[in-house]
């Protein structure tokens, strides 16, 4: 029988719950998947191999990858791929900026600019004005949850349509309270939480997309510029997507 080969341990936390996870990098079989994702340019197909190789390489027991919130699934996976392939990433960036040609016209330059990005320096976005807690007036609220990788895998539409956004919303609430009683989601049919949300007032509306728009990210401005033709820009990176090389 031929000998095991010994696999670092590392560790990291939870963005959403500060709970300590340990995991291993990331093996030859499981950069065979990454390979063969990053060919078929899904990125549906590019996710599901990011949960299926976190799964594979998170050893703490009680750590559901669908269950993770997107940013902390997001977090695991630079943190792993920082740890099993290398710290830095180099990213692909098509100038479009538009130039002057020989006939007269403007056309965008389309020179291919590569930029270095370290893994380390990735951090969390938090905003100190996000509050899970939503009060809807003094004597009803609700406490939301946060979306998930495969609640939005789920939602096939453009989730910037209002019926997409009302069912998401439906699907991110943890419990509604009154001054008498907690009403757990999970105790709770999806027809009424939908019915519940649909009667909610714009005001209230505001609230709930606050919650989105100030929950932890992860992303990092970089500096463009073209070695072509000179144009100046910041661009974000964000999203598993951008890194999956």
């Amino acid at each position: 029988m031929l000998p095991k080969i010994d696999v670092p341990v590392f560790e990291t936390t939870l963005i959403s719950t500060g709970k300590k996870v340990k995991f291993r990098p990331f093996l030859i079989k499981e950069q065979k998947l990454f390979m063969m994702a990053m060919e078929s340019e899904d990125s549906k197909e590019q996710v599901g191999v990011v949960k299926q190789v976190l799964n594979n390489c998170i050893l703490s027991k009680d750590v559901d990858v669908d269950d993770l919130p997107t940013f902390d699934l997001e977090n695991l996976f630079m943190q792993l791929r920082a740890k099993s392939v290398g710290e830095v990433v180099n990213l692909r960036y098509n100038c479009n900026n538009l130039v002057k040609k020989e006939d007269g016209e403007e056309k965008p330059c389309n020179n291919i600019v590569k930029i270095d990005v370290n893994l380390n320096e990735v951090k969390p976005i938090l905003n100190d004005a996000h509050n899970k807690k939503i009060e809807i007036s003094d004597k009803l609220g609700m406490m939301m949850r946060y979306p998930t990788m495969k609640m939005i895998e789920n939602f096939d539409e453009n989730i910037e349509n209002a019926e997409t956004l009302i069912k998401l919303i439906a699907n991110c609430i943890d419990y509604i309270y009154d001054k008498d009683q907690v009403y757990y989601a999970k105790d709770t049919t999806k027809e009424e939480l939908l019915e519940f949300v649909e009667n909610l007032q714009q005001s209230d509306l505001e609230k709930i997309q606050k919650f989105f728009i100030t929950m932890p990210k992860i992303k990092k401005e970089l500096k463009f510029k073209c070695n072509k033709c000179g144009y100046e820009d910041n661009i974000i990176v964000e999203g598993i997507q951008n890194f999956f090389v």
